[in-house]
């Protein structure tokens, strides 16, 4: 049976009517009795579906920061963390391997504030997602926020748009670290045979499809031995982040703290630096993309509404603090700033990286283990918005959403789901062969999709905060307490900012080249949704569907 209301009731009960708190929700299966993820899931109406997984004992704090957001979970908690931020190394080496963006339009010291600005906008936005996602731990995420918690006359839409919002985010994302795993590589060709190789953008998308079908291989058939795969990744980025930093530090000559905290350029001719160094705050906004990562495995989690939480906020702060730190540590080893943007393999830290070790070998060595961190981001990726996809399908969000939203039942995988989002992928880098200016418009579409998304959802959650009284909310765990209200005001009014520069062009003297393609994507893909929603969503879509209720798992 499908619900259409708008969940206003929520605070007070669960959809049923049984008000059940989450510090009184069992946490073990005793003789048949419902566990604690049971019990949550079915307040809102959903059954378990998917296998449960729990973190390895001793490490699951440090899986659930590493895995992910570079992207991860539990077997993919660490994935979806690590995918979400772009983590350890991704927050930090996935800036700086594409952050030509951000020097020529902030310059060094543009950077390093632009980071510090986006890392504090981050925490903001994780707070509050942290905060939901330990109230409602739906693998749907931020659409099951939005309908539960929006008032009833409009749902329904909202609750359809920021679903269609994450769904693009999360596959625009999948797109962009394999396309950017797939021209490292290229980079790397041409770093090592400068006068026999020249990078095309048909083996750029050869390359992608590689790095997507190890991803696809390692969350289906390698997918029992995901926490073994995470330990190992975690291990990867800790030894990465040292190989990378300490011959950087040692090796490198050292520019001034001037060159690195005062200086400012405005590559892109823009009226004032101030505005050069917003557009060039992108750049980091992109290497954090994703902190709600966590929260669209939560139905494979155990003990989601407490896991989900730390993980995203501890993710956030640990890889925010090294990625500064390796964001500072470039910058100072930097040398010729016009030498590393002219660069023939297109990653100033490519060249950064062979200057300081004076060997090609060493900047190779060094560069492979940004591309190991992309490919391993990658495998994170494509679980979480396989999950978003399956999640959004389940409630008839989608087109053909009767076999997207299937789950093998013998692996307990959604592998629909999976194939589609490597078909979706696979169709996006086509889009590269006809035009590099087009696909790297997903950079920009990966921090305007997601901040749209978050932007409802905070709003709706400001809303409830303001007109409910704090006694009456049905809180998780985790709760922001009285510093909800300011922390989520603080947070939408980065995301505005963020949102409107994603879309500017690196450069004032715009042409087809120049232009920044991701304001007529972000539209043709909301016109798309819109279109659907007219002809066919409205007419199936009700938000999250009923499957269950606390009465039938024996809660009374």
């Amino acid at each position: 049976m499908a619900s259409s209301k708008g969940h206003d009731d929520f605070p007070l009960k669960s959809m049923n009517g049984t008000v059940v708190s989450a510090e009184e929700m069992p946490t073990d299966t005793l003789n048949g009795s419902p566990t604690r993820d049971e019990v949550e899931l079915a307040r809102f109406g959903k059954m378990q579906q998917l296998k449960v997984q729990k973190l390895w004992p001793g490490i699951d704090c440090w899986l659930d920061v590493y895995s992910h957001d570079n992207m991860g979970g539990n077997a993919l908690v660490n994935f979806d963390c690590q995918a979400g931020s772009l983590e350890a190394e991704d927050a930090i080496l996935t800036c700086n391997s594409t952050f030509a963006g951000g020097l020529n339009n902030g310059g060094p010291a543009g950077l390093v504030y632009g980071f510090i600005f986006t890392l504090i906008g981050n925490i903001l936005q994780c707070l509050v997602m942290a905060e939901l996602a330990s109230m409602i731990p739906l693998a749907g995420g931020q659409y099951n926020w939005v309908a539960i918690l929006s008032p009833p006359w409009c749902s329904k839409f909202l609750s359809y748009i920021t679903g269609w919002l994450t769904v693009i985010a999360w596959q625009a994302a999948t797109a962009s670290t394999a396309f950017f795993g797939g021209t490292l590589i290229q980079g790397l060709a041409v770093m090592n045979y400068p006068d026999t190789y020249t990078p095309t953008r048909w083996q750029g998308t050869l390359l992608f499809y590689a790095i997507l079908a190890i991803a696809l291989f390692t969350n289906t058939y390698l997918a029992r031995v995901l926490p073994k795969i995470e330990a190992f990744i975690l291990l990867i980025h800790l030894l990465g982040f040292f190989c990378v930093l300490i011959p950087l530090v040692y090796l490198a000559p050292h520019g001034s703290a001037s060159d690195v905290f005062q200086t400012f350029i405005n590559g892109g001719a823009w009226p004032t630096d101030g505005l050069s160094f917003f557009i060039g705050t992108v750049t980091p906004m992109f290497a954090f993309v994703g902190i709600d990562a966590a929260s669209h495995i939560a139905e494979e989690i155990k003990d989601a509404s407490i896991i989900i939480p730390r993980s995203m906020i501890s993710s956030v702060l640990l890889n925010g603090i090294l990625g500064l730190a390796m964001t500072i540590a470039v910058l100072f080893c930097l040398g010729d700033l016009e030498t590393a943007l002219a660069t023939p393999t297109g990653f100033p830290i490519m060249e950064i990286f062979q200057s300081a070790t004076s060997s090609v070998a060493g900047g190779t060595g060094l560069s492979s283990i940004i591309v190991i961190i992309f490919m391993a981001a990658c495998v994170g990726l494509l679980a979480t918005s396989s999950r978003m996809t399956w999640a959004f399908a389940r409630e008839k969000g989608l087109p053909d959403y009767k076999y997207i939203a299937r789950v093998d039942p013998k692996t307990q995988l959604p592998l629909y789901s999976i194939g589609i989002s490597v078909i979706i992928n696979m169709l996006l880098a086509l889009i590269n062969i006809g035009s590099s200016a087009a696909f790297n418009a997903f950079v920009s579409l990966v921090v305007a999709a997601p901040y749209a998304s978050f932007l409802i959802t905070a709003s709706v959650i400001l809303r409830k905060r303001l007109i409910t009284p704090d006694s009456e909310m049905s809180w998780g765990p985790f709760r922001l307490g009285r510093w909800g209200v300011p922390v989520t005001i603080a947070s939408m009014i980065y995301t505005v900012i963020g949102c409107f520069f994603s879309f500017f062009p690196a450069t004032s003297s715009v042409d087809p080249s120049t232009m920044n393609w991701s304001v007529v994507l972000f539209g043709a893909s909301m016109i798309f949704s819109m279109v659907f929603w007219v002809v066919h969503g409205r007419k199936v879509y009700t938000g999250p569907i009923m499957e269950t209720s606390l009465a039938r798992i024996g809660v009374a």
